[in-house]
């Protein structure tokens, strides 16, 4: 995996202040929180009048980001792709992550902690450390 380093500040910046006012006008307007892992199970399992705007939303997720690398193709994080094998397994540890953990890095860190969430306090925490030691070892 190569990691391009060209990526300043300020467009980590955007992306934040982006995330940050998404997810505002979806707790303000739907009284929705935008996690990811409850946005996009809910797609198989929501009730009818309340699958369409997950569907849109994860979409959207998904062709933003076929439109950034497309636009700027070198500023990418990740210039090779990992395996299917370590993606899927990559996938499923992050589904029992999310189940156990009452939702996703987003949800909990995004949104929870913006709530004042003591449960996503301790998630984010918890999450950050694990990460801070996988980059430490490595992986």
């Amino acid at each position: 995996m190569t990691i391009v380093e060209d990526i300043t500040w300020m467009q980590a910046l955007a992306g934040g202040a982006l995330i940050g006012l998404a997810s505002s006008l979806l707790l303000f307007a739907n009284g929705k929180i935008a996690g990811i892992s409850g946005i996009a199970g809910g797609v198989l399992n929501a009730k009818k009048n309340d699958r369409w705007w997950r569907i849109l939303f994860v979409l959207g997720l998904v062709i933003g980001g076929f439109i950034t690398v497309y636009l700027n193709p070198n500023n990418t994080i990740l210039i090779e792709v990992p395996s299917l094998y370590r993606s899927i397994t990559a996938g499923v540890f992050v589904g029992i992550g999310t189940a156990l953990g009452s939702g996703c890095t987003s949800g909990h860190g995004v949104c929870g902690i913006s709530r004042f969430s003591k449960r996503s306090l301790i998630a984010t925490a918890t999450f950050m450390f694990f990460g801070f030691v996988t980059v430490w070892l490595g992986v």
